[in-house]
């Protein structure tokens, strides 16, 4: 019996409201009436399940099959994946719970500020270093790059924060987000001791968009949706009104400030039955972050009026999340 299509999301905390919430936001919304079920159902994709899985489980199954695609997060994603090619990452940055990976140390460590400095640890220490972390493999991988460094990786859950009070650790590599934690416990960050960066990722299993059409449908529809949307979210719709003799010489201005190109340049239409010839309306899409920028651009060749509105999407000829989903199906 055909099991249908199937999506694992986070079953609880951040990384699970950020999934709804950008699946919402793309006009996917999770109906789930009984918070206690572990299955729920997107409505406007009515061949697709839900299911509410943690985390590290949503990598396994994906990488075993039982569901085609997960969110999760990438630090988690890299950590668990053993699956050969079987998993692929079809957008590594959702926009949502973001942290890093780092090597961590008490703060009164005032010697040891560099991960280099680890080796003098080390060398005080007359023995192996033992390092602490959810993340064994990663940090394995990471230490390789420092030869001399003799190490212990102790793979170890629930509280890192005080495995070197206790004594059972030396070094923690461990997640940070807004460093309270940090704060808190009086530990601090090595420098080049950020191994990843990471936030919510779509992965999909490569075998199921292979074989089956409706599945690769599906990813299709998530990374134009997505894509999209995440794009508009850093951007802005800009209007305004400018005096010139001409499109052409109006564009020349608007090209010579570097904020004001649009997506592929700006868009000039004449504007009708004013009582004043020459004046022309401008449409630019620009980055939200250089809004002030604009608006300063936009007086210094004329403009007024200037009206700036939200972007819900933008789609591109083809996503680049999209093509390189193709590419990596070729393979």
């Amino acid at each position: 019996m055909d099991r249908g299509i199937r999506i694992a999301l986070p079953s609880k905390g951040r990384l699970a409201e950020g999934s709804k919430k950008l699946l919402a936001d793309v006009g996917l919304s999770v109906y789930s009436p009984n918070p206690r079920q572990y299955i729920a159902h997107i409505p406007s994709l009515p061949g697709l399940s839900v299911i509410f899985q943690r985390p590290s489980d949503i990598v396994i199954s994906v990488r075993d099959g039982s569901v085609d695609f997960g969110i999760t997060g990438r630090d988690v994603f890299l950590e668990k994946d053993d699956s050969n090619g079987r998993i692929l990452e079809l957008h590594s940055q959702l926009g949502f719970g973001r942290c890093s990976l780092n090597v961590i140390v008490p703060e009164g460590w005032t010697e040891i500020n560099a991960v280099e400095d680890l080796l003098q640890l080390q060398a005080d220490l007359g023995r192996v270093l033992k390092i602490a972390t959810k993340f064994p493999k990663l940090t394995t991988n990471y230490f390789q790059a420092y030869a001399e460094l003799e190490i212990q990786v102790i793979h170890a859950e629930g509280t890192l924060e005080i495995a070197p009070t206790v004594g059972y650790a030396d070094v923690v590599v461990d997640l940070v987000s807004t460093g309270t934690t940090l704060r808190d416990n009086r530990l601090k960050i090595l420098d080049g001791g950020t191994i990843i960066e990471s936030e919510a990722c779509l992965i999909s299993n490569k075998n199921r968009l292979q074989a089956d059409h409706k599945t690769l449908e599906v990813a299709t529809q998530l990374l134009e949706l997505i894509g999209a949307y995440l794009r508009a979210t850093e951007n802005l719709a800009v209007f305004a009104n400018i005096r010139g003799e001409s499109p052409e010489i109006i564009a020349a201005k608007i090209f010579q400030k570097d904020v004001l190109r649009g997506l592929q340049g700006p868009t000039i239409s004449k504007i009708l039955n004013h009582a004043e010839e020459n004046w022309y309306a401008i449409h630019l899409i620009v980055q939200k972050t250089q809004l002030q920028r604009a608006i300063r651009d936009i007086r210094e060749v004329g403009g007024s009026g200037v009206v700036v509105c939200p972007i819900n999407y933008i789609f591109e000829e083809e996503p680049y999340e999209l093509s390189n989903m193709r590419s990596a199906l070729e393979t």
